[in-house]
């Protein structure tokens, strides 16, 4: 066993273990979950860590061989060794302290070991002396959630693109179907299956366009900022040469803050990011559900949607299959929406200088990047490009309902539609049946007024 001192005490450490003190009180105090730090967090910091010790060595801070040792280290980690070391819990209290200070130890640890020195020879290589220079917790946990969110948003925009892409086949696909429209769930008029799936196209563009550019305002970075935004203890040269590696590092546009303390305190680019999101789960949502309406029965139902079966259904109804890959994604897309009302909730709660909350934040916003993104992808794969419509059943549809008296109006009036809408439904009948019947028009007229293209078109009906 190794002794750690800080200043509340000792605490004894295995000799193997490459944590040290600040880890070790952080794993105490915060047990409240088996929830350890987002690993991407964890991979940005470590990134951060590297470039931070090449910066240092460049400029005569850090020596050679300590500056090679932690980084060998740093890529030891990043290559996924070690990777049992990080286990702070991911709630937890200090802004993010407990997270940066597990990295830090580690890496100093792992570092002491290429030396051949013993873990917790800190005289030799120091979590904050060396590993940590010219860097707080508030610039480099920041710097690494933005990082992180941002490789997960280019993700999600590629989701979406395929998304857009899925619906805009289907549209081409099924452009001649006619069917049933419908608002506040009653018939309405008719439209094309095809305009259906391209509206949903439509709106996946939008969702794609604005995760695709809010990408811009996460990449504002308050790197040398240091504890509140002032660079106290950071060199400015080191502050500008942090921000060109760590760009090259990442392939991220990445700039430095204008106003470091602004970007230290101010966590808006995240709560925007989070907000957009949400708009996305909305709708994915709503298409979800529309999807779960056209598809039900399929016998009993509309059955309008054949989607494709995954599982059974029941454990009592034989031959019973339910729309899971749907009902999955409402439910997804709802913790999107209440993962954005945890961040906006404590993005507000923050306070002067520094919100104390960023790490709850930071693990909602890359849980709703992620989920959206692997939600949207099933959804693509799993419900969008494997669904078929049931071209009979809406015909059907179409024809039992009384949608089709509507292009009709300017030709015979409002009053005599709604008579033949109600004779038709005491009778049982068609609204081309009774058309025909009334002898106000002929078979071969109402084929050419009814055609499909006319009806689902801008304009008036003419004879």
């Amino acid at each position: 066993m190794r002794t750690e001192t800080d200043l509340l005490g000792s605490i004894q450490l295995p000799d193997d273990c490459y944590y040290g003190i600040a880890t070790a009180r952080a794993i105490a105090n915060f047990n409240v979950s088996n929830d350890a730090v987002h690993p991407a967090i964890i991979h940005e910091l470590v990134n951060i860590k590297k470039q931070a010790a090449i910066v240092n060595r460049s400029l005569g801070y850090l020596n050679e061989d300590k500056a090679t040792a932690i980084i060998t280290a740093c890529d030891r980690i990043l290559a996924g060794e070690f990777a049992n070391m990080f286990v702070v819990n991911r709630h937890q209290g200090g802004a993010g302290t407990s997270t940066n200070m597990n990295v830090n130890e580690v890496v100093a640890n792992v570092a002491l070991e290429q030396l051949r020195r013993p873990l917790g020879d800190y005289d030799t290589i120091h979590p904050i002396n060396d590993v940590n220079r010219h860097q707080s917790t508030n610039d480099t946990y920041p710097t690494a959630v933005r990082i992180a969110a941002i490789k997960r948003i280019r993700r999600l925009a590629d989701a979406y693109a395929s998304l857009q892409q899925a619906f805009q086949a289907k549209e081409r696909e099924y452009g001649h179907v006619l069917k049933l429209s419908r608002t506040e769930l009653m018939d309405a008029v008719p439209m094309l299956a095809g305009q259906m799936f391209g509206a949903w196209a439509s709106v996946t563009s939008r969702d794609r366009w604005r995760i695709y550019k809010v990408e811009e305002r996460m990449r504002v970075m308050n790197i040398g900022g240091t504890a509140v935004g002032t660079g106290l203890n950071a060199p400015v040269k080191y502050t500008f040469m942090m921000t060109s590696h760590l760009q090259q590092s990442t392939n991220i546009g990445l700039s430095r803050a204008e106003n470091l303390i602004d970007a230290t305190q101010n966590l808006d680019a995240i709560v925007e990011t989070s907000g957009l999101l949400k708009v996305a789960a909305v709708s994915l949502h709503k298409i979800a559900n529309d999807l779960r309406y056209l598809a039900s029965g399929p016998n009993g139902g509309i059955g309008e949607i054949i989607l494709e079966d995954h599982q059974a259904g029941s454990s009592i109804m034989p031959g019973k299959v339910n729309p899971v890959i749907l009902e999955m994604t409402v439910q997804a897309a709802q913790r999107v929406i209440a993962n954005d009302v945890l961040i906006t909730n404590l993005a507000a709660a923050g306070n002067l200088e520094l919100n104390a909350f960023l790490p709850e934040i930071a693990e909602a916003l890359l849980e709703s990047l992620e989920l959206l993104e692997r939600t949207v992808i099933a959804f693509t794969n799993k419900v969008v490009k494997t669904l078929v419509v049931n071209e009979q059943r809406c015909l059907e549809n179409l024809e039992k309902s009384h949608a089709l008296i509507t292009p009709l109006i300017t030709l015979i009036g409002y009053d005599r539609a709604s008579a033949i809408v109600k004779r038709a439904h005491a009778e049982g009948r068609t609204i081309k049946d009774v058309l025909l019947d009334e002898d106000l028009f002929t078979n071969e007229q109402l084929d050419e007024l009814l055609n499909p293209y006319n009806i689902t078109k801008p304009g008036i009906i003419e004879e």
